[in-house]
């Protein structure tokens, strides 16, 4: 039962919220989480964190003068309390939709957003870059707080510019919002010591037992992060004391809505539930094609059964990427690292070494954050480390922070590196089958997020042959280049042609191509589409045109299509596919040009 808006109905920014009492407080805390909850069950979203933080956010915006000071949220997930309170509360339900507010904070759309957020652990670093950017403009006054949580403590990155913060001597509040959650439960050992500081375990030396005081800030807590009253009072004895602060705020994920607390994994982002009872709301049963990531996982499994060499990493994205399923199979072979992309890379680089046979499973917009481990402790060492790397190509309501489109560019121009983009879930169970009988290199096999389209996916392994591709129909007006499962799309477009007409090449390998096949279709076509959920800067249709150009086939047409030179903002994955041209009418009118010209 939803309370009355009695106050966030009057409250469009922090002035607003500054004209209520104290006393005041925990009913709009009340009324904020009711409209969330209202508005992400039907709209979608991340829920979880939000819920976490209201308390928190209420305090934040009650005690500072935001926006003169700055408050950067890590992870952006959590900043949906903190959107609605500066004034998007009459749009937040176009959150995540084409054309609506951003699901994390962003810099163009609010002077309230100080710091574009989606990945994590950046908060400390960017309000150190702004507290010592105030120093040297003499604003000694202005506070600049960041809000980390949700797991990202614990990644390099976060204790990069903790250990440049307490030596900086600018004015920064770091605040942690410890709720032992990610999207999955926190793990490592800074986990267990903040547990045990959680738990007030006796110290025999406090200042030499607390890293924070160690590393020079002004430490201050635990204190409960759902309690207002001892929030604001905190945070205004904190604007009091200059130079490196921390506040460290116990929250519990998912606050106030039963299923959530009970559930956090799931109700991080749970798709439609009911707002009143907090029941998810379940489609009709249907037999659908797996998503990737199970197949990825349970063929996981089905190799390591046989291959005692076999090992997974993903940096804490168990459940997300279903290596969950090698943990609970085989917990003395399967490690979820935390969000530390830059140590799972190299941790896998020194398995290789050892000749055992590491698959790193990783996001695709997450393995941007170890770019440098894959080139120099993998690529350069050749090291056969086995990259599966998910929610490749675009991936919707997330939005540009996490469409995985530049992989392809990025891996291609890498020394030694093979790269392999499965059309179909059997394609995908044969890479991996390939990867562990033992490559020369190292690999990367992308897949996208979500379902493809084979019921029966579960058939006999077969070995594929590196850098061969498969020619799908024969046509002798145009030759179609796909790679990856947008190869699925351009089978439906296909069939819609007269026989004969179109020769649809299903390529597979970005690196290496197949020259072979490449040389037969640019000897027999003089216009040649490619197609690929990727950008066109650097990607597969760029690799063509360079095989085109060092070839001597100079008379030849090559048509690219691909995610073009620009980010691409927030909506459903067919949205966005209309958005950039990579839709079945697009692909179709493409095909209809070619021909006619």
């Amino acid at each position: 039962m939803f309370v009355k808006k009695i106050f966030l109905e009057h409250i469009n920014s922090p002035d607003d919220l500054k004209l209520l009492t104290i006393q005041d407080l925990p009913l709009l805390a009340k009324e904020l989480r009711d409209f969330i909850i209202d508005i992400v069950s039907v709209k979608k979203g991340h829920l979880g964190a939000s819920l976490g933080v209201i308390e928190l956010t209420i305090a934040l915006h009650y005690v500072f003068n935001t926006p003169k000071d700055l408050l950067i949220w890590d992870v952006g997930h959590q900043a949906y309390p903190h959107k609605i309170l500066t004034g998007r509360k009459n749009v937040f339900h176009t959150n995540r939709q084409l054309g609506g507010i951003s699901g994390f904070p962003k810099r163009s759309e609010s002077k309230y957003d100080t710091f574009g957020v989606g990945h994590s652990s950046t908060s400390i670093s960017a309000a150190l870059g702004m507290a010592i950017a105030s120093r040297l403009k003499g604003e000694t006054k202005k506070h600049h707080i960041a809000v980390i949580g949700d797991a990202s403590i614990a990644s390099g990155m976060a204790f990069e510019g903790l250990n440049h913060a307490g030596v900086a001597k600018s004015n920064i509040l770091i605040i942690l919002n410890d709720n032992e959650m990610g999207i999955d439960p926190n793990v490592g050992a800074l986990k267990k010591y903040l547990t045990a500081v959680k738990k007030g375990v006796d110290k025999q030396n406090p200042k030499q037992d607390n890293i924070f005081e160690a590393l020079n800030f002004t430490y201050s807590g635990p204190i409960d992060g759902h309690d207002i009253n001892a929030l604001i009072a905190e945070l205004q004895r904190l604007k009091s004391i200059e130079g490196p602060k921390f506040l460290h705020v116990i929250t519990k994920k998912g606050k106030g809505l039963r299923q959530a607390e009970l559930d956090q994994i799931t109700y991080h982002a749970p798709g439609e539930f009911d707002a009143k009872t907090g029941d998810l709301i379940k489609s009709s049963p249907v037999v659908q094609p797996p998503k990737f990531q199970d197949v990825f996982g349970e063929t996981l499994v089905e190799l390591a059964e046989k291959n005692k060499k076999i090992i997974g990493i993903t940096p804490a994205m168990p459940t997300g990427s279903s290596m969950k399923l090698m943990i609970d199979k085989f917990p003395e072979r399967a490690f979820d690292v935390g969000i530390a992309e830059q140590h799972a890379v190299t941790l896998a680089a020194g398995l290789a070494t050892q000749k055992m046979i590491p698959f790193c499973a990783i996001y695709s917009t997450f393995l941007q954050r170890a770019y440098d481990q894959v080139i120099h402790d993998v690529a350069l060492q050749n090291l056969p480390v086995i990259f599966c790397i998910d929610r490749a190509g675009l991936v919707g309501e997330d939005g540009a922070t996490h469409h995985g489109v530049f992989d392809l560019a990025f891996l291609r121009l890498i020394p030694n590196m093979i790269i392999f983009a499965p059309m179909n879930e059997i394609e995908l169970r044969n890479i991996m089958y390939t990867a562990q009988l033992g490559l020369k290199h190292p690999i990367a096999i992308r897949y996208p997020r979500g379902r493809g389209k084979v019921l029966n996916w579960k058939s006999p392994f077969q070995e594929i042959e590196i850098g061969k591709g498969q020619q799908l129909t024969s046509g002798e007006k145009l030759a179609i280049l796909s790679v990856g499962t947008i190869g699925e799309n351009v089978k439906g477009v296909v069939k819609k042609f007269p026989k004969g007409e179109i020769a649809h090449y299903n390529m597979c390998f970005v690196k290496p191509l197949d020259e072979i096949l490449l040389n037969k279709i640019f000897s027999n076509f003089d216009k040649i589409l490619t197609i690929e959920e990727g950008v066109l800067s650097g990607g597969f249709g760029s690799a063509i045109l360079e095989f085109a150009n060092n070839n001597g086939y100079k008379n030849v047409t090559v048509k690219r299509l691909g995610v073009p030179d620009n980010f691409i903002e927030h909506g459903t994955v067919d949205d966005l596919f209309n958005l950039v041209g990579l839709d079945h009418k697009s692909i179709q009118n493409n095909i209809i040009t070619l021909l006619e010209n």
